[in-house]
């Protein structure tokens, strides 16, 4: 690769000698994913992966893909570039195990306007994070530098994921009913949507440097808040599945409470959140005080500091919660399943 040179590509705004550089880079990273299914590492032309089946009777692949939207514009104007993929992986895996699937490996696309080596390696130090803390490896990826499509100092993050579940084991709504209990698993903040609202709110785009001033009632930078990382649930979740039937599993993104719960939910029945148990971080007030967000809007919007929520039938209420709390979740119960097809009632 050291050979490899292009005078006139470089003139055309690519840098075919950056790119090797950032991928010498990002090995040491790749190689903190490494699992036991991993049959090559990078340099390729197809990330490999051979799946252990011992045990499964009928192999289900799982896949999902995301990016992580304007919350990169924050990781732009900030300079800070090693959490965005963290984002990039949990939106990928925290959906692929709301089918009871275990991730088994992620790859990224990194578009950029021009390849700056550190600043790719900051980006893929992230995503193998995610992925150390997901549990699946890291096993190919793409950076495509597009010079005159993009500004020079801007980048767009995506990836996309695959799991594998027994068929048996996918998660079954058919079984839930009316007093089956809603169990959540906290937020870290904002995690990776409703970005376009919050850099309107706080007028990012007309004065970046509002990112950077100490918020009292935060008691951190508006900035640093806003850009923690999207918690990943991936190995609670599958410690929960070990232990109790789980009857529904929603990832709280875009569209908030109102809906992804529903997603988990069979007709003729309805989630009733009970929001006094509601952990709210101290983020979504301050959103919600500057913006004048009404409350709906909000609930629609973002996760109010529930990541992931969880349906377990009511016998099992105990068990689930000390399955999760063993895995390091601060769990509690949300609420409970009612009938109706309201989808979602906030009580």
């Amino acid at each position: 690769m050291e050979k490899s040179h292009s005078e006139s590509y470089r003139a055309a705004g690519v840098d075919i000698t950056a790119g090797y550089e950032a991928v010498q880079r990002m090995k040491a990273h790749v190689e903190r994913t490494r699992t036991p299914g991993v049959l090559a590492g990078l340099g390729g032309f197809g990330g490999m992966f051979a799946p252990n089946l011992a045990g499964i009777k009928e192999p289900v692949l799982v896949s999902g893909a995301d990016g992580v939207g304007t919350k990169l514009r924050l990781a732009l104007l900030l300079d800070k570039h090693d959490t965005i993929g963290i984002d990039c992986v949990a939106m990928c895996v925290n959906d692929i195990i709301c089918a009871g699937a275990k991730p088994l490996f992620f790859l990224d696309y990194i578009a950029c306007g021009k390849n700056v080596p550190e600043r790719i390696e900051a980006i893929v130090a992230g995503v193998a994070e995610g992925c150390v803390q997901a549990g699946c490896a890291l096993v190919g990826g793409e950076t495509a530098e597009h010079p005159g499509v993009m500004p020079e100092d801007d980048y767009d993050l995506a990836g996309f994921a695959v799991g594998l579940a027994d068929k048996s084991a996918l998660l079954d709504n058919r079984g839930m009913k009316a007093g089956d209990v809603l169990i959540a698993l906290p937020s870290s903040g904002v995690h990776s949507n409703g970005f376009s609202l919050v850099r309107k709110v706080f007028g990012i785009e007309q004065d970046p440097a509002v990112l950077g001033r100490y918020a009292e009632r935060l008691g951190r930078p508006l900035g640093e808040v806003l850009l923690q990382p999207t918690r990943i649930y991936v190995k609670p979740v599958l410690a929960l599945l070990e232990a109790v039937p789980v009857l529904g599993l929603s990832h709280i993104t875009g569209g908030g409470f109102y809906e992804n719960i529903p997603r988990c939910l069979p007709g003729g029945l309805s989630a009733r959140v009970d929001t006094d148990t509601l952990r709210v971080p101290p983020i979504f007030d301050l959103i919600a005080e500057v913006g004048g967000i009404p409350r709906r809007d909000m609930f629609n919007t973002f996760n109010m500091g529930v990541g992931m929520c969880c349906v377990v039938p009511e016998e099992r209420q105990d068990a689930a919660l000390k399955a999760l709390r063993g895995a390091g979740e601060d769990a509690w119960v949300l609420g409970e399943v009612v009938p109706g097809d309201d989808g979602v009632v906030l009580a």
